[in-house]
């Protein structure tokens, strides 16, 4: 049985090649290993306290999305895969949160996909009518849905803020052709899983995906549509005007606002019940998109 906790790990003779803000990456050789923690990181800082069952989660909720999106190829090779010799030690750790994945070269934007007004768009939309540069018409409330879906990709940072870059900027760090490129699979991507999860009463308010090159063909890579990356709402008790009852780790953050903290390391420890209830609400997200309960692999 999968440990419900895991913070970090090494595994003796397999090379870690980085240790991000949830995943532990270890080379394989030909591909890698992807081990998700149950770390959980809010304003780009890394909590002290673990979610439990949040790197299963995140693991098996992607790989439900990786096999389910056909239209577009992706980095996952296995989640349920035969372990070398060396690693059958660490089964119980491995088990249900890693994924034998594809080298790619990692794309250096995030592709947020925007559907509705929340977070920092909302805050931006008050200040002057725009989310990300993106003018949009007035009187909209939080929590309205936008138009359309906006693309609004940023700068990835391991460690550090993420920034929200324009249009020409994308363009001018990927390429004209791989900009368009991104922006549309992520438009699409989006929408498939966003009218998935309305048939499952859940609405995917914005989110953010990630990609690489392999051989000059994009793949989607790290995740996909998880709490991590994603707002999802409750579509039964979601009202425009008002912040609506989320799965995901918004939770974490409206907590974290209510303290004198300035953001920046070390972060704050979490109380008991924000930590369960946080665990509670990655694994019913889980629960209500894929249709099954959550299980060690």
């Amino acid at each position: 049985m999968a440990p419900a906790q895991l913070t970090t790990l090494d595994l003796p003779g397999i090379p870690k090649l980085r240790s991000g803000k949830v995943r532990e990456v270890f080379d394989l050789g030909e591909t890698l290993l992807f081990v998700t923690t149950d770390r959980l990181s809010a304003f780009d800082c890394i909590l002290p306290d673990p979610i439990p069952h949040k790197g299963a989660v995140l693991n098996q909720l992607s790989a439900f999305w990786f096999q389910r999106f056909t239209f577009t190829r992706n980095h996952m090779i296995a989640v349920q895969f035969e372990l070398p010799g060396e690693l059958e030690p660490f089964r119980d750790q491995l088990a249900g949160r890693s994924m034998m994945v594809r080298k790619t070269k990692p794309l250096p934007v995030e592709c947020v996909v925007r559907g509705y007004l929340a977070g920092s768009g909302w805050k931006e939309y008050q200040a002057g009518g725009s989310v990300c540069g993106q003018k949009l018409p007035t009187g909209l409330q939080l929590a309205s849905q936008l138009p359309e879906p906006l693309f609004t990709p940023s700068t990835k940072s391991e460690m550090g803020h993420d920034e929200n870059i324009d249009w020409e900027e994308c363009c001018r760090i990927l390429g004209d052709e791989v900009a368009v490129k991104v922006k549309d699979l992520s438009l699409q991507i989006y929408s498939a899983g966003r009218e998935h999860a309305a048939k499952c009463g859940l609405i995917v308010a914005d989110t953010k995906f990630e990609f690489g090159l392999l051989d000059g063909e994009l793949l989607l890579i790290d995740e996909c549509l998880t709490p991590d990356s994603s707002r999802f709402w409750a579509a039964d008790s979601y009202s425009v005007g008002k912040s609506p009852p989320s799965f995901d780790k918004q939770f974490v953050r409206d907590y974290l606002e209510t303290l004198a903290w300035d953001k920046t390391p070390p972060a704050p420890s979490l109380p008991a019940e924000v930590i369960e209830k946080t665990s509670a609400k990655y694994r019913e997200a889980f629960t209500h998109l894929t249709g099954t309960e959550l299980v060690s692999l």
